[in-house]
């Protein structure tokens, strides 16, 4: 398989090397690196040559409810590695790779609200693609490695860091942070996760520039 490759040129990989089972395809890479947008980007081209073959899962409707984060003292660093619930995503991997014939239904993250929506999207029996995307599915860490036992291709977007910084800047400008609040959030919380990914994450089996 050709690495570093295109969209594209994942995309038709997939669908050429296509079988009868159920894969899990992880879409993984640093804050502010364009996963949300990229998978979406996928399944949508995987479902445009093939209709009904693909579903995204996002890593983030997996995070913990902000009454279980305060209750933690974990309120402040919501979106790093033990904010999340993976006990839940691994066995929700393991419910999508049985793959017996049932709709599933998964959570979704509402970024408006910061909340985990539970239930609020259905995956169909007849999905043969699940493109499941999040900053630490490849990240070297006990909590996280067992998830990497479900997952039949790795996907790494690489992004510079200064073009991260740019993103996830321009991101939390629009929900009116002064200044001073907005270089607090990123230098407290964003700019830590995404160092963390950067520098602790496993090799992917493929890498796309996506910067």
């Amino acid at each position: 398989m050709p690495n570093p490759m295109t969209l594209a040129g994942l995309a038709e990989h997939l669908l050429n090397t296509q079988g009868a089972a159920r894969r899990i395809v992880a879409i993984a890479g640093a804050p502010g690196s364009g996963k949300s947008t990229f998978a979406e980007a996928l399944g949508q081209s995987l479902n445009k040559a093939s209709p009904g073959n693909a579903a995204v899962l996002g890593m983030d409707g997996f995070h913990f409810d902000d009454r279980v984060l305060i209750a933690r003292g974990h309120r402040e660093r919501k979106g790093a590695p033990h904010t999340f619930d993976t006990g839940g995503l691994d066995a929700l991997l393991g419910r999508l790779r049985a793959d017996d014939g049932s709709d599933i239904a998964i959570p979704v993250f509402d970024r408006d609200l910061e909340i985990a929506r539970a239930g609020a999207a259905i995956v169909p029996g007849s999905v043969r693609l699940i493109v499941f995307e999040g900053n630490y599915l490849l990240l070297d860490d006990p909590a996280w490695q067992p998830l990497r036992r479900h997952l039949d291709l790795t996907v790494s977007l690489d992004v510079p860091r200064e073009v991260i910084v740019e993103r996830l800047t321009a991101r939390w400008q629009g929900y009116n942070y002064t200044p001073e609040q907005l270089r607090t959030k990123l230098d407290s919380n964003d700019l830590p996760n995404a160092d963390l990914v950067l520098t602790r994450s496993v090799a992917a089996d493929v890498v796309i520039n996506n910067g």
